[in-house]
Order: C-alpha cells, then sequence, then structure tokens
C-alpha cells in the first residue's frame, strides 16, 4: 500500500433503530459490510458492548464468522474484544478458528474497558478489575497462544498457533498508547467519543515506538463519526439520532436508537454542551463537499494512517448512502496527494 494513502474502514456497532428487530439489524450490518467492500474499504470491525437494548454487537466473534462467511475480501475484525471480559484462551482458539476458515481477513482488536455498565461487567467476571489491571500480561498470554513456539508448552491453543492474525491495540486515553508502542503494535484510537486524549496519545505512541515482528514503524488509526447527505441540512437532520443516543447514555436510557428530527435550537444547545461536545468533537456532518474539507483538515492534523467511520444511523439506506460518499471523498483526497 502506497504510504501516502490514507486506509478508510468502519467501526460497526450494530445499533438497532426503534421498530428494527435484532435479526433485520444484523442482516443490515452483512449488507453494509458488502456494500464497504464494493467500495475499497479496508476492513469493517465490530464493537463489543453489552447491556443495552441499542447494541447487538455483543457476540463479536460470531459476528466476524458471519460477515467473513458472506464476503469475499474485505477485513473483518473486533474493534475491539474487552479482554478483560475473557480467557485469553478462548479468544486465541475463537480467532484461531476464524483464521483458518477466512485465511489472511481477520483482525484481533483488543481494549481493556468493560463495555458496560459495572454492574455487567461484575456480571461477566467477578475478577473484571484484577484483569483490567493485569492487562498488558493478558495481551502477551494472547501473543503467546498464537506463536508457533507454543506448540512446546502445557497449554496450547493449537488452532491458533503459527494463525495470521494481526492484533490491533485500541485506546481511549494514553495509558494504551505507551502499551502499543512497546509492543509494536498498531494503534487505534476511539476519537469517535473520546476526543480528549488523541492527539497526546498519538505523540506517545510515535515517540515510544518499538519495532516488533509485525511491524516496522508506527501504524495509527482513528475513530471518527462520519454523517454524508445530499446537503448540509439533511446530513445534519441524520446526526440528531446520535445527539439523542448520547444524551440517553448521559441519563442511564437505553431505548433503541431514535429516528432523526429536524435540528431544532433545543438540540444544537444539547450538542453544545461541553461533556457531549467534547465527546462528538470529531463528528464530520455535512454534503460531500463539507465534509471532505473536514476530513482533510483533521488528516493534516492528526497524520493518521487510517480512519475508521461509525455512523450511527436510523436509515439504512442513509447508512449505504454516506458509506458510498465517504468512500468516494477518501478516493478523491488520496488521488490529490
Amino acid at each position: 500500500m502506497d504510504t501516502n494513502k490514507t486506509a478508510y474502514s468502519i467501526l460497526e456497532l450494530a445499533i438497532v433503530s426503534q421498530g428494527n428487530t435484532i435479526k433485520q439489524t444484523l442482516n443490515d450490518s452483512l449488507a453494509l459490510a458488502k456494500e464497504a467492500e464494493a467500495n475499497d474499504y479496508k476492513r469493517i470491525w465490530f464493537a463489543e458492548h453489552h447491556n443495552s437494548d441499542s447494541i447487538a454487537s455483543s457476540a463479536t466473534s460470531l459476528l466476524i464468522g458471519y460477515v467473513a462467511e458472506n464476503t469475499t475480501s474485505i477485513r473483518v475484525g473486533s474493534g475491539g474484544i474487552m479482554l478483560p471480559n475473557h480467557s485469553p484462551l478462548i479468544v486465541a482458539e475463537q480467532f484461531g478458528t476464524l483464521a483458518h476458515l477466512y485465511p489472511s481477513r481477520i483482525d484481533l482488536g483488543l481494549g481493556r474497558a468493560p463495555g458496560t455498565d459495572q454492574a455487567t461487567a461484575q456480571a461477566i467476571r467477578s475478577d473484571f478489575m484484577q484483569l483490567a489491571q493485569r492487562f498488558p500480561q493478558e495481551v502477551a498470554r494472547i501473543q503467546q497462544y498464537f506463536s508457533p513456539e507454543n506448540k512446546k508448552a502445557t497449554v496450547r491453543a493449537s488452532v491458533a498457533e503459527g494463525t495470521d492474525v494481526p492484533l490491533y491495540m485500541l485506546g481511549s486515553s494514553t495509558d494504551s498508547a505507551h502499551l502499543a508502542a512497546k509492543k509494536g503494535l498498531p494503534y487505534a484510537f476511539a476519537s469517535h467519543f473520546a476526543s480528549t486524549h488523541l492527539l497526546p496519545a498519538l505523540e506517545i505512541y510515535r515517540r515510544e515506538f518499538q519495532p516488533s515482528e509485525s511491524l516496522e514503524r508506527p501504524y495509527t488509526m482513528a475513530g471518527v463519526n462520519v454523517y454524508i447527505a445530499d446537503t448540509d441540512e439533511e446530513a445534519e437532520r441524520l446526526f440528531t439520532s446520535l445527539i439523542r443516543m448520547f444524551v440517553g447514555v448521559f441519563t442511564g436510557a437505553r431505548d433503541p436508537l431514535h429516528p432523526p428530527t429536524e435540528y431544532t435550537e433545543d438540540l444544537k444547545e444539547m450538542f453544545q454542551h461541553p461533556s457531549l461536545h467534547q465527546m462528538l468533537k470529531y463528528s464530520f456532518v455535512g454534503s460531500k463537499e463539507t465534509v471532505k474539507k473536514q476530513l482533510k483538515a483533521f488528516l493534516s492534523q492528526t497524520q493518521v494512517k487510517e480512519l475508521i467511520a461509525v455512523s450511527t444511523m436510523y436509515s439504512h439506506e442513509s447508512r449505504i448512502k454516506s458509506a458510498r460518499l465517504f468512500a468516494e471523498i477518501m478516493k478523491e483526497i488520496n488521488e490529490e496527494r
């Protein structure tokens, strides 16, 4: 790949819209993946979330298999597996199996957050907090299980040994930047909801990066919210669903995604609330022309190698159109370099 080109990908949460079923939501996720594949997206990743009526990406490895089985070339992975929720041995077995079924197409992104509330995290693993503190050691266990040298060990994930499953370190603060750099792993930052530490984390990662067998030089990825429509006004209308969803997060509501409405003064005032505005700082909303300018400025500021688009929209058709327009923008930006 030309190092001057910026790759573009999708992070999928399988958001359940009001009136939609989980089955239809997951079918729509597959349709989005097929559209992404047709438009030269590099990868589609599935998040891990629990105890939410509005998010269907709970069994991440199952969704990866579903999408990989029904596509042919796009990379499919986790954005990410929340490692303290899981046994590293089981994760290695699951992703090793996927790698045999879909060679050179499976990514394993690892994070340390629970992907849910504290009570649910305790229900998943009563020792979650201890495991979160041991995250570097848990990542090392994953690496060991994938290593061909582990064939001589007492405990093995034989289906994973020697398989081609790249590891990616996920972060929403500066903590994982140090670990990703130390291990020489690609680094993906969740700037679509955690904008505050993006620039410091990227600087730490690049400064401390140590080359590894899997990666010679730093590789940075950033999540961004993308809402593209024919006009700025229509894109802003689509964006109102995300604003309401995040207000629900703050208030404890777990409702399915609301349909878009007019971008009223009340909604504009909600969006300007310091907490919400900071979380959604890297949201690029508008027509193709408007968003292209925003993306070029973001790429100039961050110099990331890959953008991961998150588009939480009520209408599947609107998401498909936005994904197609985003691909057009990225191709134009890359051609202009």
